[in-house]
């Protein structure tokens, strides 16, 4: 396995399935590959000395291969770790002891007995080997429950743009293709990257594409959500993105938001207003004193406040609000002239031009008549 070897691989996938550049399988199976063929053409960081005693112990119980398949660990961690952060929004800080304790398992006994199978297919005896390979997953499995049991197994990362991730992944590249000392910069800019990462702004407001879940960040620095329907998805995939731990039916996320049968409110950190109307007549109040009003209805046009109602979340999906000045920089899922093959672009109206009036046809009676009718019927 060499470095062209990889490159021809990648460019066969791209040539297949172009789309797969920024799947994560894609992202994540390359760039583990990239680095540990890269670690390993530089060498082990030590070997062992077999003239020595000591050397030749460490070499007898095995040392070098674990201290390899630690290094492995590492190297092929550290290199998917942007990856994982950005798409799962989630960090394994104990990768390398889950991988210590499975990979034996996965190289002697596995791996051995799925290729067995493979070749006893044809003569009937693949079924004993097949358990045996199950056997072998379900200790996996086991290694990777109790690893994930351990305190502070699974971190969390808040979303960040993909300018991170593309500087870092661009690092990766230069720091595993170059073999002069300029291939340090490599390093340079993913350091860059993970800072950008981390220090990446978060929403203030957000609002599903069907109006009926909002987030609010408060002065704590943590989303508060209301919802009126039953998407908990929407809920546990905000959560996720902001790096928060906590599940979408835990009752702490309605703190901070005031409810009545007219409506919600909300504060910011600087202590400004963001409603949620349910009732018509709640607009007239909440128009002048919010800052940012969301509502499944049709907000009035002379509402004051910025307008999230039914009309805007139809065409344009669920939204992200962050304050920028003494506004708003809003994004949406379905920006205005974006037209996708899964998502057409509603055409704009023409200034001037009239909606049709949709005619309906004339109901028919079906009661036959009285001299229609014939004896028996």
């Amino acid at each position: 396995m060499t470095l062209r070897t990889l490159a021809v691989a990648a460019f066969a996938v791209l040539l297949i399935a172009p789309q797969s550049v920024v799947h994560p399988s894609f992202q994540m199976s390359f760039a583990a590959t990239l680095a540990l063929v890269a670690a390993y053409e530089r060498g082990l960081p030590w070997s062992a000395n077999a003239d020595s005693t000591v050397g030749a112990r460490v070499a007898l119980w095995g040392g070098r291969e674990i201290a390899g398949l630690v290094l492995a660990s590492l190297v092929a961690g550290l290199a998917t770790t942007p990856y994982a952060a950005y798409h799962f929004h989630r960090l394994a800080p104990y990768g390398v002891i889950a991988n210590l304790i499975a990979m034996p398992i996965v190289s002697l006994w596995v791996m051995p007995a799925g290729l067995l199978a493979l070749i006893a297919i044809p003569f009937g005896f693949d079924g004993v080997l097949w358990r045996l390979m199950g056997d072998g997953i379900g200790w996996m499995i086991a290694v990777a429950l109790w690893v994930t049991s351990l305190p502070g197994s699974v971190g969390r990362m808040a979303a960040f743009g993909t300018g991170p991730l593309l500087l870092g992944s661009l690092g990766l590249v230069v720091l595993c293709l170059l073999k002069t000392p300029l291939r340090w910069c490599g390093a340079v800019m993913i350091v860059l990257a993970s800072v950008l990462a981390i220090r990446a702004p978060l929403p203030d407001v957000l609002i599903s594409a069907d109006g009926q879940a909002m987030a609010v960040r408060g002065a704590d620095g943590r989303l508060a959500i209301h919802r009126t329907g039953s998407d908990a998805f929407t809920i546990r995939e905000w959560l996720a993105a902001d790096g928060d731990a906590r599940l979408p039916a835990d009752p702490a996320l309605r703190a901070g938001i005031a409810c009545d049968d007219a409506g919600c409110v909300a504060r910011l950190p600087d202590g400004k207003l963001v409603s949620r109307v349910l009732a018509p007549d709640a607009f007239e109040e909440d128009c002048r004193r919010a800052l940012v009003v969301v509502t499944t209805r049709d907000a009035p046009p002379a509402c004051e406040a910025l307008t999230i109602d039914r009309k805007v979340s139809r065409a344009s999906g669920a939204l992200s609000l962050q304050r920028s000045g003494g506004g708003f920089e809003v994004t949406a899922a379905r920006p205005v002239g974006q037209d996708r093959p899964w998502a057409r672009a509603r055409p704009e109206p023409v200034e001037g031009a009239r909606t049709p009036a949709i005619t309906r046809p004339t109901p028919r009676d079906a009661i036959p008549r009285a001299e229609d009718l014939e004896a028996g019927d």
